[in-house]
């Protein structure tokens, strides 16, 4: 996916939108959950911040991934999740208020962790290749302008116009998958002969790294006593990541469309495993 409209204009501006739109279906009480529900808000953080990424590197140490691979593993790791993961905690009976604000909140913190996370991985793993350096003032700013910009102006929509804001999330949603499937379509597409030799040292650490994140969520869920609903929820979190906003940071401001493989393969495999959670927690619910 070399630089093109598609990377340095449509990808941008649809996560922009994609960004909006999670903004109209949030309120500032949302965010009054981290004082009323202070419990389940950090340990979904910290499973999303803190055990997410040790499970990526302990993977893609376990399965001697490719320096380039194993940056793109740890940046979907870094990444929060999105819309996407708001969609399946609804559909799985989870607690949606409580996706909705670990998803905003999230957000908001890897504004610097990914800089820095990303950072660190790229001088871990590519140590030896100069050429590739992670732009940190220019990510941050980045992240700034394509996330929390458009969630602080969809909240301040919903706020004024909230029949408006109602109308327009089922469509946003819509788009978020639409887009997000377009885009690991051109990567495949693109890449082919990279995807093709990659795929099965890459396929398996990603599968692996979204299963044992969601079973890590549940387990840190259910040891500190959540509830069956709220223990869904962070499940999804830790295990269901914003792939759009990983593909962007590798073919936007990295450049490195190789980086972006994990991430369109893991965009494939999360829809799995959600739809598998969504009907067993269906199933248990009958």
């Amino acid at each position: 996916m070399e630089n093109s409209i598609l990377t340095d204009v449509l990808l941008p501006l649809s996560l922009f939108i994609i960004m909006l739109g999670m903004g109209m279906s949030l309120v500032i009480d949302d965010f009054k959950n981290v004082v009323l529900f202070p419990k389940a808000v950090i340990l979904g953080l910290v499973g999303q911040i803190i055990v997410l990424p040790l499970i990526a590197f302990t993977l893609v140490k376990l399965f001697n991934a490719p320096p380039m691979i194993a940056v793109g593993v740890m940046l979907i790791a870094a990444c929060p999740g999105g819309s996407t993961s708001n969609l399946i905690s609804h559909l799985a009976k989870g607690d949606t208020a409580l996706s909705i604000s670990l998803t905003a909140i999230s957000s908001l913190i890897t504004v610097i962790s990914i800089p820095f996370l990303v950072g660190l991985s790229m001088v871990y793993f590519l140590a030896a290749d100069q050429d590739i350096q992670l732009p940190v003032g220019k990510t941050i700013i980045t992240l700034i302008v394509i996330t929390l910009i458009p969630v602080s102006l969809g909240m301040l929509v919903r706020k004024k116009y909230p029949g408006f804001a109602d109308k327009q999330e089922t469509k946003v949603n819509v788009f978020s998958a639409a887009f997000l499937a377009f885009l690991v379509m051109a990567i495949i597409f693109q890449q082919t002969e990279v995807v093709k030799t990659g795929f099965a040292t890459t396929g398996l650490v990603v599968l692996s790294l979204n299963v044992f994140a969601m079973i890590s969520g549940f387990i840190i869920a259910i040891i500190f006593q959540l509830n069956a609903r709220q223990s869904t929820t962070i499940s999804i979190e830790v295990g269901i990541q914003n792939g759009t906003l990983a593909i962007l940071v590798a073919t936007t401001i990295l450049h490195q469309p190789a980086i972006a493989i994990p991430a369109a393969i893991y965009s494939l495999t999360m829809f799995i495993t959600g739809t598998l959670l969504i009907a067993w927690r269906r199933y248990q619910a009958n």
